[in-house]
């Protein structure tokens, strides 16, 4: 298939604005095309124009070029576009600079020392269930912050229990080991309230204090995600770099604190064994992985608004730095009021982190805020900051999901944006009420550990396999080629091929060989959770051999050329559009 060569602005010139000009038996109206915007042989995205099959040959339905020209550039005029280089950029960093940043990292630290599109969508459903529901804690702590006594550092509450120890008050207090802290029961019996579940199979009723929250939480996402980029590109600008300042002054105020000295040589020795662990390697990568999410098809949906020839390889290496600068940067945050709390409970460093996963934001760090001289001030912006960190990884989720089908149904929805991020905040929503009844930090606990990891591995794998080895590293760099006018060198052609593919699928194996036996606080989760769990993960990539017996079985021809015919990459990417096809170069 050939491509058309697009004429140019001069030879637009026969159909004047406002008049309707017939050729070759096509109608057409005049549509004045700036000189800038059309260049020949391809339009400024990326497009090139070819004549539908069987045009060239037929003069009833062959296509003038100024026609090709005019319909082309009237689609490409609808697609979004960034406002500017800087909106893309923070919100790429945005997205990968998360919560996880903050909590996950210090804790792994502390811990070791076709189809695909559709897979991903389920998945960042999954991922919209749980991920906001931890804002909206987030949320509850921010707004009860707003008081003189933060009311998580007091036992005289009425959710506390004899067992509430506070040892800050300066009285002589002995810890033991059934004391629990007031930010600990604060978190557990009023925020989570735990106590009113038995567990997974009794999850008890819905919070309607976290219910409010969350509604909260998503009316900011419907009305910086609704108009698409140029709306959520502005955002970013306060939810991607607002987090950095409330990190630089928490810094700075928790390497002033009495004990930070220890947290820090916690973080920073190393334990040289760790590294020949095999659990080590896995933490590692998929805390990387996850951290800058590649497979979740964010990133994909975000480069599309940008120009054709836009340096992605530039943007790669700036967001990986960034976001591996501020993983860094996070663990001394937390590590050096860390190093406090074991200063003030005269206990070590390994005692006081092991908390796990939002606990060690809710509980351990917010105890800590809760004791420091201006604590209501710190914990404002501490908490604010935490939902900023979330806001920007939603938005760029949420986005994903929203681009791949207004690309994919744009008859239906390209004019019916603002209804249809409607529909999907909506079933965010509800898909959220599992995760706010009084048991909802165990579905969280399970959401975060199987329906979301072990998937999104197994996609990514199978993209590198479908692009990497059947539409061929060659092809792949030519398109690379095309588009930033260099191809990349070995070492990444060696990384794409070979070690991308064979970490994932080490990764996986290793997962699988070996399923986290989960536990949240004093409760162990059942057997069949993790049955559930793995139920769960498989749900999502299972649209992938779904759609592989699809074509298989539509596809004419024998068995062997329909395996053949599905392997095969196709020559060109076309996009209806009328009497034209648009060809993705």
């Amino acid at each position: 298939m050939e491509t058309t060569a697009l004429n140019s602005q001069k030879e637009l010139s026969a159909c004047k604005d406002k008049e309707d000009c017939q050729e070759n038996g096509v109608l057409q109206q005049g549509v004045p095309v700036p000189e800038d915007k059309v260049e020949s042989g391809q339009i400024s995205s990326g497009y090139s124009a070819v004549p539908s099959p069987g045009a060239g040959d037929d003069p009833q339905h062959s296509i003038p070029a100024a026609t090709t020209a005019l319909v082309a550039e009237v689609h490409q005029g609808e697609r979004e576009a960034w406002g500017k280089k800087m909106d893309f950029l923070l919100s790429v960093i945005g997205y990968a600079v998360d919560l996880g940043n903050v909590w996950r990292f210090p804790y792994i630290c502390y811990q070791n020392g076709g189809g695909i599109g559709y897979a991903i969508c389920i998945i960042a459903f999954y991922i919209a269930s749980y991920y906001n529901t931890i804002m909206a804690w987030a949320l509850y702590y921010l707004i009860s912050s707003f008081t003189d006594q933060l009311p998580w550092t007091s036992c005289k509450n009425s959710w506390n229990t004899g067992n509430c120890t506070n040892y800050f008050s300066g009285d002589n207090i002995t810890w033991t080991p059934h004391s629990t802290s007031p930010a600990e029961e604060f978190y557990m019996r009023h925020v989570l309230q735990l106590h009113r579940s038995n567990g997974l199979q009794d999850l008890g009723g819905i919070s309607w204090q976290l219910t409010l929250c969350i509604m909260l939480i998503f009316v900011v996402i419907y009305f910086s995600i609704w108009k698409g980029v140029k709306t959520s590109g502005k955002v970013v600008w306060v939810t991607a770099t607002f987090p950095y300042i409330i990190l630089s002054v928490l810094l700075v105020r928790g390497a002033t604190l009495p004990g930070a000295w220890r947290g820090v040589l916690f973080y920073l020795k190393p334990n040289w064994q760790k590294l020949l662990e095999t659990g080590v390697w896995v933490d590692a990568a998929a805390q990387i992985f996850f951290s800058l999410g590649p497979g979740f098809g964010v990133l994909l949906a975000f480069a599309s608004y940008n120009k054709f020839n836009n340096n992605c390889y530039q943007d790669a290496l700036v967001t990986s730095v960034v976001n591996c600068m501020t993983s860094f940067v996070s663990g001394f945050v937390i590590f050096t009021v860390l190093g406090y709390m074991a200063e003030m409970r005269n206990e070590d460093v390994s005692e006081v982190a092991k908390d796990a996963g939002p606990s060690l934001l809710f509980i351990t760090y917010a105890e800590a805020i809760a004791n420091m001289p201006a604590s209501t001030f710190f914990a404002i912006i501490f908490f604010l900051m935490l939902i900023t960190l979330g806001l920007d990884s939603t938005f760029a989720g949420l986005e994903g999901v929203i681009t791949a089908v207004l690309d994919e149904f744009p008859h239906i929805w390209s004019k019916r944006r603002e209804w249809f991020v409607l529909c999907v905040v909506i079933t965010c929503f509800f898909g959220s009420l599992v995760t706010l009844t009084f048991g909802g930090a165990y579905v969280v606990k399970l959401l975060e550990e199987y329906a979301t990891g072990p998937a999104v591995l197994t996609v990514a794998l199978i993209e590198a396999v479908a692009v990497y080895w059947f539409y061929g590293i060659t092809q792949f760099c030519s398109d690379v080629k095309e588009m930033l006018g260099f191809s990349p060198g070995w070492f990444w052609r060696i990384c794409w091929v070979a070690i991308s593919p064979l970490f994932l699928l080490f990764i996986i194996c290793s997962f699988l060989m070996s399923p986290p036996q989960l536990r949240l606080f004093q409760y162990n989760y059942p057997q069949w959770s993790i049955i559930l769990g793995y139920c769960i993960g498989t749900s999502s990539f299972i649209c992938i051999p779904t759609y592989i017996t699809y074509r298989l079985v539509t596809t004419p021809g024998t068995f062997k050329e329909r395996i053949i015919r599905g392997i095969t990459p196709e020559t060109a990417t076309e996009i209806p559009y009328g009497d034209i096809h648009l060809n993705a170069i």
